[in-house]
C-alpha cells in the first residue's frame, strides 16, 4: 500500500497545499515540532559543559523524533486496525502536510514576479521570507541568485526527502523526517549557541538527506536534460554534504553561478561558487521553476511505475 499513499499524498499537496486560511487558523504540524524544540533549547541548552550540552542535544533530538514517528506509527497503526486496507487513503491525508511541492512554488514564484515588475524592493521582501541570509542590499543578481539556491535546496527537504522517508518507512519515516529536518534548521548552527547543542540534530539531518539529495540532483539533470558535469565537479563545495547536490544540479542546468559570498548579520561568509555561468539573472528564477516543475513530475512518474510495476 506504500505506493497508492504517496501518490495519494502527493496529488493533495499538489492540489491544495497548506492553505493560508488553514495555517492562520491552527498553524503547520511542523510547528509542534518547533515549540518542543524551542522548550529544550530554552531549558537544556545551558550549560558551558560542551559535552553535557551535546548530550542534552541528543535528549531533544531523541524527543522530537520520537513525537514526529509516534504520532505517525499511531495514526498509521489505528488506520489500517480500523478500516482494513481503505486506510491507506487516512495515511495520505496525514502525510500530504509533510509535503512541499506545491507550498516552495508559491514562495518562489512571489520573487520572480516582483523582479519582473521591476520592483526590487518587493522581491527582497519575498526572498527573505525563504532564506536566512541578509536580504536588505541584494541586487537584482543577488536577489535570484538566493531565490534558485533555496528552491533547489528545497526541493530536497520539502519533497525528495519526504517522499523518500514515505515511501520507506510509511507515516512514521516521513514525519520522523520532518522532526529531524525542522530541529537541524532550528538548533543545527555552527555559530558557538547552537554548535554543542545542535551537533546531533545535524548529523541526523546529514544523515537523512544523503540519498535524497543525491536522488534530487539526478532528477534536476534530468528534468533539464544537462547539469552532470557541474554536479560532479562542484557538489562538495558546499558546506553541507548534501545541500551541494540540488544546488549544483540546478547551477549547471541553468549555467549560472550559485552560492559565493552570503551575507548573515552584517557578516560577510566566503563561501565558493558553485558553477562556472554567468551571474544569475530574474528570468533564471522562471528556468528553474520550470525545471522544478518538470523534476516533480518524474517524481510522480517513479512513484507511478513502482505501482505498475507492482
Amino acid at each position: 500500500m506504500a505506493e497508492p499513499v504517496v501518490l495519494a499524498a502527493l496529488a493533495l499537496e499538489a492540489a491544495i497545499g497548506w492553505p493560508g486560511w488553514l495555517y492562520r487558523r491552527i498553524g503547520h504540524p511542523v510547528g509542534g515540532f518547533a515549540h518542543l524544540i524551542g522548550w529544550c533549547d530554552r531549558s537544556w541548552n545551558r550549560s558551558e559543559n560542551p559535552v553535557r550540552t551535546r548530550a542534552a542535544g541528543c535528549v531533544t533530538l531523541a524527543l522530537v523524533i520520537l513525537a514526529g514517528g509516534g504520532a505517525g506509527w499511531l495514526i498509521q497503526h489505528t488506520a489500517y486496525a480500523l478500516l482494513g486496507e481503505r486506510g491507506w487513503l487516512v495515511i495520505a491525508l496525514a502525510a500530504f502536510p509533510a509535503l512541499a511541492q506545491r507550498s516552495l512554488y508559491s514562495h518562489v514564484a512571489p520573487v520572480a514576479r516582483a523582479l519582473e515588475a521591476g520592483d526590487l524592493a518587493g522581491a527582497r521582501i519575498s526572498v527573505s521570507a525563504i532564506v536566512g541570509r541578509d536580504t536588505q542590499a541584494l541586487d537584482e543578481s543577488g536577489v535570484s541568485r538566493a531565490a534558485i539556491e533555496s528552491l533547489a535546496e528545497s526541493f530536497c527537504d520539502g519533497v525528495a526527502a519526504p517522499l523518500f522517508w514515505l515511501a520507506l518507512l510509511g507515516l512514521p519515516g516521513i514525519w520522523a523526517y520532518k522532526a529531524i529536518n525542522t530541529a537541524d534548521s532550528l538548533i543545527g548552527h555552527p555559530e558557538a549557541a547552537h554548535r554543542a547543542f545542535g551537533w546531533a540534530s545535524a548529523r541526523m539531518d546529514d544523515v537523512a538527506n544523503l540519498i535524497p539529495a543525491r536522488l534530487c540532483a539526478t532528477l534536476l539533470c534530468l528534468a533539464a536534460m544537462g547539469g552532470w558535469r557541474t554536479v560532479w565537479r562542484d557538489h562538495a563545495k558546499h558546506a553541507s554534504p548534501n545541500a551541494g547536490w540540488p544546488e549544483a544540479a540546478m547551477a549547471g542546468a541553468l549555467r549560472v553561478r550559485l552560492a559565493g559570498p552570503i551575507t548573515y548579520d552584517g557578516v560577510i561568509a566566503a563561501k565558493p561558487w558553485i558553477g562556472d555561468g554567468r551571474a544569475a539573472k530574474p528570468a533564471d528564477i522562471r528556468r528553474a521553476l520550470s525545471i522544478y516543475v518538470r523534476a516533480c513530475a518524474l517524481c510522480w512518474l517513479l512513484v507511478g511505475g513502482t505501482i505498475w510495476l507492482h
